[in-house]
């Protein structure tokens, strides 16, 4: 019986579970090696929840369980102690769903999560449902427990967060898709990485769903592997399926359960082929959900799309400025520059995780005429791309980053910000760069 919690880290994910667990009567301290952040501290001194800003093994043990912030790695010594002590070690999301049974639909993926997770909150809002959005954006999940219980819950959940479950298992599932990202993380081993995603199916059995997309060969791979329980549903651009949902002429086919039907995507609001994607995992979704087809449609083409993802900022001089600072690996950054049709100025770089950007070099050389890089160490981009293109241009900050870009742009050019690292070298994180960049445009 669980009696006495302890959460290492206090940030988003901590203080949510240190909230569920004093709203559900347990008793409950924060430990952070660092000093708390004042919004997260006032949120724990309202709900009077005991924090020290220090991590000490000694009394850490006498915990009946450990609730580990998705930043604080297993490889970290105090985790490892921890678990040395059979002191069990849970993430946020397995803590949380012990506490609810809510309908969850849980996204995962390197990239497209976060939009296919919004994009199905917003067509369940649409419909009527009594929904919550929550996980790796905006609040965690436990929090949204603890003071705003709801029927569903729409929740993205990163690898760091799927690394310590156990049982959670949603009653949707989506792949949206798995390639190399944060392999410094695990040990610079992709298997590590796909086996981390993975982990949102393990537990799923045949009475759920898990919807995935097709065109990724190592979902495909793995789920041959693995031989998920789950009904498995599949999306795809490039395939068409009797039971799955497929494009064809601009049209998405979904065809699930007997019932068929089509919508064009000429309508969309957000374009490109990875949002085309992330609508056929939603609309998969809404169709299991049973949402009238013409409540999708409409959800669909007025859904504006995602802060810091492909969002167009200003066109200044009949340049435009697109801010894409969520794109914070080689994927991503390879669906933004493949979505570019004009000369672009690329602002690129930040917290190298491993990245391979030989597999950016075609569209470098084809949609790229200059690169300007804002990270603390940008050998690997001048290495790759030094040869293709000129000029590549080293700078201190966001606001001479944009500076630059004016000055090398001319009119029908792009500015585009897709640093395929993540922020943390200079910023934040990838909101508060994208601030940052949005800020120096207006400030030109």
């Amino acid at each position: 019986m669980i009696e006495k919690v302890y959460i290492l880290g206090g940030g988003e994910s901590g203080v949510g579970a240190a909230v569920l667990a004093k709203v559900n009567k347990l008793n409950v301290c924060v430990f952070d090696r660092i000093a708390i952040k004042p919004a997260f501290k006032a949120v724990l001194k309202h709900y009077d929840i005991a924090f020290k800003e220090e991590q000490n093994i000694n009394e850490l043990v006498d915990a009946d369980v450990i609730i580990k912030s998705p930043g604080i790695s297993n490889d970290q010594k105090i985790v490892r102690q921890l678990i040395e002590n059979n002191i069990p070690v849970l993430s946020e999301v397995e803590f949380a769903t012990r506490f609810t049974d809510s309908f969850i639909i849980a996204i995962t993926g390197t990239n497209g999560k976060t939009t296919t997770t919004k994009l199905i909150g917003h067509i369940l809002k649409k419909a009527g449902k009594k929904v919550a959005i929550a996980g790796n954006i905006g609040n965690s999940f436990a929090y949204e427990l603890a003071t705003n219980p709801q029927p569903y819950y729409v929740i993205e959940v990163s690898s760091f967060q799927l690394d310590n479950i156990e049982n959670f298992k949603p009653d949707i599932a989506i792949i949206t898709d798995i390639t190399a990202d944060h392999l410094d993380r695990y040990d610079y081993r992709l298997e590590n990485y796909i086996q981390a995603k993975m982990k949102i199916a393990q537990n799923q059995n045949k009475s759920e769903y898990l919807i995935y997309n097709y065109d990724n060969q190592i979902i495909k791979n793995e789920l041959l592997k693995n031989n998920t329980k789950a009904q498995a549903i599949p999306f795809s651009i490039e395939c068409k399926f009797n039971e799955g949902v497929y494009l064809s002429n601009n049209q998405i086919n979904i065809s699930i359960k007997n019932n068929k039907y089509n919508m064009s995507t000429t309508d969309f609001k957000v374009k490109g082929k990875h949002n085309q994607k992330n609508a056929m995992a939603a609309s998969a979704v809404a169709e299991l959900l049973k949402i009238r087809k013409e409540t999708i449609r409409e959800s669909l083409e007025s859904f504006d799309g995602v802060e810091h993802r492909m969002e167009e900022v200003l066109k200044i001089q009949n340049v435009l400025y697109i801010n894409d600072s969520k794109g914070t690996n080689i994927n991503s950054t390879f669906y933004a520059l493949d979505s570019m049709t004009q000369p672009t100025v690329w602002i690129a770089g930040g917290v190298d995780k491993g990245n391979d950007y030989s597999e950016l070099l075609p569209l470098v050389n084809e949609k790229v005429k200059a690169i300007i890089c804002i990270g603390l160490d940008n050998k690997a981009i001048l290495d790759t791309f030094g040869n293709c293109i000129d000029p590549i241009i080293e700078v201190d900050s966001m606001a001479e980053a944009v500076k630059q870009a004016y000055l090398l742009s001319v009119p029908k050019d792009v500015v585009l910000l897709s640093p395929a690292c993540s922020s943390f070298d200079k910023f934040e994180n990838y909101e508060d760069r994208g601030r940052q960049f949005k800020q120096a445009i207006r400030s030109l």
